[in-house]
């Protein structure tokens, strides 16, 4: 049965509630483990998050990365337009599909965080005269860990080996920052509204950042894939002046072809 004005705007709303929440409840489930965790830290005065970031890190690639891999998958469909799907189905396939190419990531973003976080201390606070080299690190995390927004988005939306997703998503943040500053913009406001209705932690938050990061990393890819597209041809039979229009950054983005299909 089909409503219609009042009753059908209220049905579309109370049905994407549903799907955010609904979403939303599965990823936390999923990471239940790393969460665990990072509430402790949050939630109790005698732990700091220095303390339980040692049992958090090696739960991440298990657990947080898999389950976001798949909320991911959740909101592509929900951005291209398929939203009627069971949102248990698409969680638990993409879960399944993405699993070792999700775990994989985590297991390098994490060593690579790891190593990053005690090299910035060290230079920080050990290394006065060598200071530079700490805002050096910590602009690299910052740059890998905005990666992160388009490295989930690939891994959901392409078949691909770990390392061309890595490079990808590094690439992608790097010659387009206006998008990758949109979803950190976006992602920082929701974190915001979170701490004053904490709700949003199990209804919404998750959701919602996946939502938006999926959308500017597809609005954006898609033109970045023209525009190769383009460099392709004009190598074949175009002017010089069309192959300039395409950046030497977007030209290395290993874009899919036979190897890396597009998921369903």
């Amino acid at each position: 049965m089909e409503y219609k004005g009042f009753m059908g705007g209220f049905y579309k709303i109370t049905e994407w509630i549903m799907r955010i929440s609904g979403s939303n409840l599965l990823w936390l489930i999923c990471s239940l483990p790393f969460f665990f965790f990072l509430f402790s830290a949050v939630l109790s005065p005698d732990l700091t998050l220095q303390d339980t970031a040692w049992f958090m890190a090696p739960l991440a690639p298990f657990t947080i990365f898999p389950a976001t891999a798949a909320l991911f998958s959740v909101a592509r469909k929900w951005v291209m337009g398929e939203a009627d799907l069971s949102i248990i189905k698409v969680f638990f396939k993409g879960y399944k599909e993405n699993y070792k190419q999700s775990m994989l990531g985590g297991i390098f973003y994490t060593l690579l965080f790891v190593i990053m976080a005690v090299d910035y201390e060290v230079y920080m606070k050990q290394f006065s005269n060598l200071q530079f080299i700490g805002m050096i690190v910590l602009i690299l995390l910052i740059l890998f860990s905005i990666s992160l927004f388009n490295f989930f988005s690939l891994v959901a939306h392409y078949q691909m080996k770990v390392i061309p997703l890595i490079k990808n998503a590094l690439l992608f943040t790097i010659i387009k920052p206006f998008r990758a500053l949109s979803t950190v913009l976006c992602t920082v406001g929701l974190g915001f509204l979170t701490l004053k209705f904490t709700w949003l932690i199990l209804f919404g938050f998750g959701s919602l950042t996946a939502f938006v990061a999926f959308y500017n990393f597809y609005v954006a890819y898609n033109k970045v894939q023209e525009k190769v597209e383009k460099m392709r041809q004009a190598e074949e039979d175009t002017s010089d002046n069309d192959r300039d229009s395409v950046t030497d950054e977007e030209g290395q983005l290993e874009l899919p072809d036979g190897g890396h299909k597009e998921k369903d």
